[in-house]
């Protein structure tokens, strides 16, 4: 598992390369947005995390009184970052899942098959859909057996992934992406995308 995460995390870092990434910022319980550069930045440890001052602000968040500069850098940020995180579709990562080797089981039927704790059921002899195994939530713990009651989630979600430099790729490296092995794991299809962002959060 720990090989797994680190390989997930690391896979973030690549999506992040050649993009500039603002240093953390740090809302109070009081909300008071503290950059890195506020004297109670490290002694800030119950926060809300943003990753610029400018979406620390628009949160209903302040500066410190003595910190009034930060406003022109917020004000800046915005037009910029508000560009960069425009025109995410779906469809830009390819149109559902893909059989890049032609072997008639799409990266959802390989993800089932590479996850499942015991040898997987196929619809007909083809070998192309999988209709039952055996999976392990690793946000609940439950056991799940239907293939039906399975969605195949993105550990880094598409959405963030256009945020942070995906944006720029070609449209076969999205699609690439998009189905990469590495960053497809089996969820209960009943679980909310709420829970589901809130267990990548824990973890990565």
């Amino acid at each position: 598992m720990k090989a797994v995460v680190k390989t997930l995390f690391a896979l973030m870092l690549i999506i992040s390369a050649g993009t500039v990434q603002a240093e953390l910022v740090k809302k109070s319980k009081s909300g008071i947005c503290h950059p890195p550069a506020s004297s109670y930045y490290e002694r800030t440890k119950n926060y809300q995390a943003f990753d610029s001052v400018h979406a620390c602000i628009q949160s209903d968040g302040r500066l410190p009184k003595n910190m009034s500069s930060f406003r022109s850098i917020a004000k800046a940020e915005a037009p910029a970052r508000h560009t960069a995180r425009s025109g995410y579709e779906r469809s830009k990562f390819g149109h559902g899942w893909d059989d890049a080797d032609g072997d008639c089981q799409n990266s959802r039927a390989e993800a089932l098959i590479t996850a499942s704790t015991t040898t997987v059921r196929f619809a007909d002899e083809r070998r192309c859909r999988v209709v039952t195994g055996r999976w392990i939530s690793m946000f609940t713990g439950n056991v799940i057996q239907n293939a039906g009651d399975i969605d195949i989630d993105h550990v880094v979600p598409l959405k963030w992934a256009w945020d942070h430099g995906a944006s720029s790729w070609t449209k076969e490296k999205r699609e690439k992406f998009a189905n990469d092995p590495v960053n497809l794991i089996p969820v209960e299809a009943s679980f909310s995308k709420d829970q589901h962002r809130i267990g990548k959060a824990l973890l990565l």
